[in-house]
């Protein structure tokens, strides 16, 4: 039962910081339509923004410093970049994504170089919050759940509950008709493409102590983040968020537990082949649950295309 706690917890953490990243693409997606293949980069350069403020300032002041300074790098990009491109339709616009995030990968090279960088966990969060039978849970892990779940609060509330949110809400749905009563609704897109780049540039702050702050940190979770938006649905924040829990809880139990396919085909009434070994279907037998863990949300999300391809709470087909 202690084990299962401890699982759920970092599963908890691991959702809660992957909802971060991939909250701010579903923003983006709501409002463009477009998947940003380079979001993964600010999120890459909100860690590195954070740690080379926090070498002169303190970790706290890079937390408070990075984010909104990629946030008005993405709001850039959309005003100079994306915007002249989104005319010429889709493809141009997932082409120049991508070129952006090689030219970020490139640029974070060479300025910091291609070693880890020395990017700690402040020394007032460097110690055990509580034990559950002997397993310690950091101080920084319960950080990251709260830093998230008021992220997650305040965006509801800002969506659902201010001005600001209605005209957001209505400019992604009626953008000609918020025009026509006199709001500005480039300067709207601007706004929540830079508000979607900020929220990666946070989980890159919080991640990057604990997930090591390197140039390959964007292609690690990439991928995963698209995973997550095509599972929860496309531009729904609810489902960035509970598709992120379930990709956190999935792979943290499969990792955790070491869960042999032989014995679930057994429990199915299926038996082994004669000299398994030997068998072609030798591989599916002797795999274990650790080593498909990683591919788990992948399998997940075919599934969720086959048999639901608006996702589980989206609105537009994937």
């Amino acid at each position: 039962m202690e084990l299962v706690l401890v699982n759920l917890i970092d599963g908890l953490v691991t959702g809660l910081l992957l909802f971060m990243l991939s909250a701010g693409l579903t923003l983006i997606f709501s409002m463009m339509g477009v998947l940003n293949f380079a979001h993964a980069s600010f999120y890459m350069l909100g860690a590195y923004f954070a740690y080379q403020i926090s070498v002169y300032m303190g970790f706290w002041m890079g937390l408070l410093i990075a984010p909104p300074l990629v946030g008005v790098l993405g709001a850039l990009v959309e005003r100079y970049g994306l915007r002249k491109v989104h005319q010429y339709g889709h493809v141009p616009e997932l082409i120049f994504t991508f070129g952006l995030a090689l030219l970020i990968e490139e640029v974070v090279q060479f300025v910091w170089g291609r070693d880890t960088m020395p990017y700690d966990i402040p020394e007032i969060l460097r110690f055990t919050a509580f034990s559950i039978s002997g397993y310690a849970i950091p101080a920084y892990k319960i950080f990251m759940i709260f830093t998230s779940v008021a992220i997650f609060v305040v965006l509801l509330w800002v969506l659902t509950r201010t001005r600001v949110g209605m005209i957001i809400q209505a400019a992604l749905s009626h953008p000609q008709t918020v025009e026509a009563l006199g709001h500005n609704v480039p300067l709207v897109f601007m706004g929540v493409f830079g508000v979607g780049t900020a929220l990666a540039g946070v989980a890159g702050v919080i991640a990057g102590p604990v997930l090591s702050t390197f140039p390959g940190m964007a292609v690690v979770l990439g991928s995963i983040v698209f995973v997550t938006i095509v599972i929860g649905g496309l531009g729904s924040l609810w489902g960035a968020l509970v598709a992120s829990l379930l990709i956190g809880w999935l792979t943290t139990f499969a990792k955790a537990y070491n869960i042999r396919a032989a014995d679930i085909l057994t429990s199915l009434g299926l038996t082994p082949p004669a000299n398994v070994e030997e068998s072609i279907w030798r591989d599916i037998w002797t795999v274990t649950s650790p080593q498909i863990a990683d591919i788990l949300p992948y399998i997940l999300m075919v599934l969720i295309l086959v048999f639901r391809p608006h996702g589980l709470f989206g609105k537009r087909d994937a």
